[in-house]
Order: C-alpha cells, then structure tokens, then sequence
C-alpha cells in the first residue's frame, strides 16, 4: 500500500491469499461433482456444487494413487484439502488431499430414476432399433449451428462422402429450454421426412450441460423417431438417456459423422477389387476346365459315353427278353386252364344234353310251367305236359302213368 492508500492488484490479491489461506488452513467439503476433467499432466480439475453456489478444486497427480473409486459427474463427495488462491486469475479453489464418496448426487440420482422409468415402459429395447442406412443420400443434424460438433461433422461428411446432402436443424444444446427444442427439432424432420437418418449431439460438457440430451421430452422423441437416429453427444466418456433410446451410440460427433458415411472412395476401390478378383476366379476356372477337356476328342468321348451305355442296353434287352418270355409262358398257361373250364362247362350245359337227344318234360298246370319231372310218381293221368327239344315245344296229355322202373 503506497501513501495514498492504494493497492496494486497483486498486493491485493496477497492479502486476500494471506487471509484465505491462514483462515482456512484445513477444510472439509461435501458436494456434487461437475465438470469433470482430467488434464494431461495427470491432475484432476472439477468443482464441487450444491442448490446454491460452487468452487472449483483441483486434486494433484500424487494424490490420485490415494483413491478407491472413479470419479464421474454427479456424484456426492467429501473432500478434504485448503483453500489456494491463482494469483494469475484472481480465483481461489480447494486443493484436495483426500476425496471419498458420499453418496450420489442429486442429479445423478435424478437420472437412475428417470432411467429406470423409461427402461420400464421399454424405450431402451433392442428391438425397437432401427437399422442405419449404409448410404444415405440425406444427414439431418440436430445440433447447435455454430458449435464445432457441427464443423466437425460437416469435414468428415466432405471428406468421407462429398454427394450427401445435410441438412442442418438449429437448437438450443443446454440449458433449460434446450430440451424441448430438441424434441421438436426431431418432430420436425420426421414429419417433413427431412433426413434418411439423423444425428443428435454435442460436444462435450459438464453433467449439467449434458443435461437437455436426458430430458424425457428428448428420450421419447428419439424412440418415436421413423427416421434412424445416431446419438453423438460429448465426449466418449459421457452418457445420457438419449444414447439409451437411440438406434445408434456414436462416442463423439465425429464418429458419427463416420459411422452415418461409408467412404465412397474406398467402397469404390473395394467393389473395383471384388470385381478384378471374381473376373480373375472365372478366368482361372476356364482354364481349369479347357485343361481338363484338352486331353477328350469327340471320338473318343463317344467311345466312352459307349462304353458307359452298352452294358446297360444289354441289360435292358435281357430284361425285356424275360419279360416278353414270362408273360407268353403265364397267357399259354391261362389260355390252358380257359379252354378246360369252357370244355367242362359245355359238358355240364342242359343244351348239350338236348344235342343228344334228350328232351325236358314240364307239368302245365293252372296255366304256368312247373319244374321239370324227376319221376312218373310226379304225374298224373290226362295231365297237360309241355315237352321241350333242343328246338321248339311240343304239347301232350299223358294218358298212362307206370310206377315201375322198366315197366
């Protein structure tokens, strides 16, 4: 301080270092895990929060060895550490020595049970997902249009597949009214069947700014989607609900972008390849088969074709034979025993018997023919008799009946 009373900026920020850091030598904090973010020296950076305010932490590389878990946004911590003061910003933080779970956080604890409600009602099935297109003519982004997850994804589509078209549909990506405005973005490409398949995301965040991408506005609108929807949002080390209900998990963005474009030009060189390779295997198959087929002229394929066939016409002939022998052998048989059966039945015809002489006499009485007469017994004197010969009917009166055998 100089005599006018003033303070420069680093003498105030002295001050307020000295009393922080003497006030506080020790403390212990419990809070909500936010903006989590490991640096590549090994630290660990986030901010411990609660309803009301946050401050920021930071755990040194040779504190970490210490810990028995994974930090991850959302959960409830208890730190211990002193408060340190960044000269360079003006800001002061908590350095943590020792860091335990608490519990869960509030929001992560909000998410399992919102989760658990839409898994319930089956928004997170397999089998509602939906296959994606592998050569899309048409990208929808559901995205901030000045965020670099837009940029990113419209190189990759450049580079990877230059005739697709993307259509871009503006939203919020975080704070409160982003989710619904997310929901509507994919209410809107389906109804005006904007895109073959949509992509819908951010880059990376706090758990609090992932947060409209868990909304169940967004969940349910992903699920009801007609259009294949890929969910790219942060970091790959983030989740929310929406890449539960999407038909496709893309880790970053840029992934997505990947996974929604075949390169066309290695497509290309591969259908190129395939078709070299298959022109070369029929080529080489030919040429098998003319090898095999020099050594066979035409005379000598008949010869063999010869040799195959004869013995089988033979076979045939000999089998025809036998048959043609049997079945002359079965009708002489059958001719045989036809001629005695007609012989036999001629003989015991009454017609033969009237050939030779014979005649069958009738009793005629009242008016109709009686069976023929066995015996004289049968017969009685005056009685109409009706005589039959082989031919015509005679009519007679019988005018002695003898009882005898020769009489």
């Amino acid at each position: 301080m100089d005599a006018t009373g003033k303070l420069t900026v680093s003498a105030l920020t002295e001050l307020i270092r000295e009393t922080l850091e003497g006030s506080f030598p020790q403390v212990v904090v419990e809070g909500e895990l936010s903006n989590f973010r490991p640096s590549s020296t090994g630290h660990l950076y986030f901010t411990l929060k609660d309803s009301a305010a946050s401050i920021s932490a930071i755990m040194f590389r040779n504190r970490i060895r210490s810990l028995s878990f994974e930090p991850r946004d959302g959960m409830l911590l208890r730190v211990r550490g002193s408060l340190s003061v960044y000269a360079q910003r003006g800001t002061y933080s908590i350095v943590v020595e020792e860091m335990e779970r608490a519990g869960e956080g509030d929001i992560l604890a909000m998410l399992e049970e919102r989760k658990r409600k839409l898994a319930a009602e089956g928004l997170f099935r397999e089998e509602r997902k939906r296959p994606i297109p592998r050569f899309p003519e048409t990208v929808g982004v559901v995205s901030s249009p000045t965020g670099a997850a837009v940029r990113d994804i419209l190189n990759i589509l450049k580079r990877r597949a230059r005739g697709i078209r993307v259509v871009i549909l503006p939203t919020l990506v975080q704070g409160a009214e982003a989710g619904e405005i997310i929901a509507r973005r994919i209410r809107q490409a389906n109804f005006w069947k904007l895109a073959d398949v949509l992509i819908v995301g951010r880059g990376g965040g706090s758990l609090e700014d992932l947060l409209p991408f868990s909304d169940e506005v967004v969940v349910r609108s992903i699920a009801n989607s007609k259009i294949p929807v890929v969910s790219a949002v942060g970091h790959e080390i983030d989740w929310t609900l929406a890449d539960y209900a999407a038909d496709l998990r893309a880790p970053t963005p840029s992934a997505a972008a990947e996974l929604v474009s075949v390169n066309r030009e290695e497509t290309l060189h591969i259908v190129r390849t395939l078709g070299n390779d298959l022109c070369s295997s029929i080529k080489s198959r030919i040429e098998r088969i003319r090898l095999l087929a020099k050594p066979f002229s035409l005379a000598d394929l008949e010869y063999r074709f010869r040799g195959i066939l004869q013995p089988r016409l033979m076979r045939f002939d000999e089998a025809r034979d036998a048959l043609l022998e049997n079945m002359q052998g079965k009708t002489s048989e059958l001719r045989r025993r036809l001629d005695l059966a007609r012989t036999g039945l001629e003989a015991a015809s009454p017609l033969s018997v009237l050939q030779r002489g014979y005649s069958v006499v009738m009793p005629l009485r009242g008016g109709k023919l009686q069976p023929p007469i066995r015996r004289a017994e049968d017969v009685k004197p005056g009685e109409t008799l009706v005589i039959r010969p082989l031919e015509g009917l005679i009519t007679a009166i019988a005018e002695k009946v003898n009882h005898g055998k020769n009489e």
